[in-house]
């Protein structure tokens, strides 16, 4: 299957996960098992919530615990969270201000997720491979957010 045709059949099925539930915690736990044990190489899969406009903290995931809070603008979590754009980091060991959470991992996409335009939470995908996601993932999880932030 191509990626994306992958994506496309993820969008599908997030979409049927959550589309007779309205808490958002529960859907974000889906999502992030629905990824974990989708996505090929990759050791964490979850999100950040908007805390308060100075931080994240941590949410439903999936992979090894996590760093619990996050300052907003630090690492690629706070930096897709300050920036509202999608982080793509090949080597997060490049990544000026990279915080290392999991010393197994070596590349990480964060997808800001948005409510009427403001920031509610990050979607935080890690993989032990340096340069494990490409524009393909990128598009195709943005994809995946726009499905959940529908039903925000």
């Amino acid at each position: 299957m191509k990626k994306v045709e992958f994506y496309q059949s993820l969008v599908k099925q997030t979409e049927s996960l959550i589309a007779d539930e309205s808490n958002v915690i529960a859907n974000m736990a889906n999502i992030s098992a629905l990824l974990f044990n989708s996505l090929d190489d990759v050791n964490w899969a979850g999100f950040y919530f908007l805390d308060s406009p100075t931080e994240l903290v941590l949410g439903p995931f999936q992979g090894n615990p996590a760093c619990i809070r996050i300052p907003v603008g630090k690492g690629v979590c706070g930096t897709a969270a300050a920036t509202l754009r999608t982080q793509l980091i090949e080597d997060v060991h490049a990544f000026e201000g990279h915080i290392a959470c999991d010393a197994a991992s070596n590349s990480e996409i964060v997808i800001p997720i948005l409510k009427e335009g403001n920031l509610i939470a990050v979607l935080d995908i890690d993989s032990p491979t340096i340069a494990r996601f490409d524009m393909d993932d990128k598009t195709g999880l943005e994809a995946l957010v726009k499905c959940f932030e529908a039903c925000l």
